[in-house]
């Protein structure tokens, strides 16, 4: 089966994430209908297959959510960091004006 192009996601960033799938129906419907080969259950299909499709999704789902409140965990202390950084860049420079003041 030839493979089609069903959906293209544009996100902020220069990357593209571009979706494919195979044939039609649902994942879980079986092999060769979209379910694909995922192991016995799902080749059967059923609601059974169904189930185990719909677990995959949760799952991954649920990993996708962790890496972005992590990724968000980072980009805080991140800033953080860069604030103190601009912080104590400040008080040198006020240091070393004061310095130079005296000097004159």
């Amino acid at each position: 089966m030839a493979l089609r192009q069903t959906s293209l996601l544009r996100l902020r960033s220069p990357l593209a994430v571009c979706v494919r799938s195979m044939g039609k129906g649902e994942p879980g419907d079986g092999a060769g209908v979209g379910g694909g080969s995922g192991g016995t259950i799902r080749d059967a299909g059923g609601a059974f297959g169904k189930r185990e499709a719909a677990q995959e999704e949760q799952y991954f789902r649920k990993l996708d959510q962790e890496q972005l409140k992590k990724l968000k965990k980072g980009l805080h202390k991140e800033i953080e960091f860069h604030k103190e950084q601009v912080q104590a860049h400040k008080d040198a420079i006020k240091r070393h004006e004061e310095h130079l003041n005296q000097l004159k």
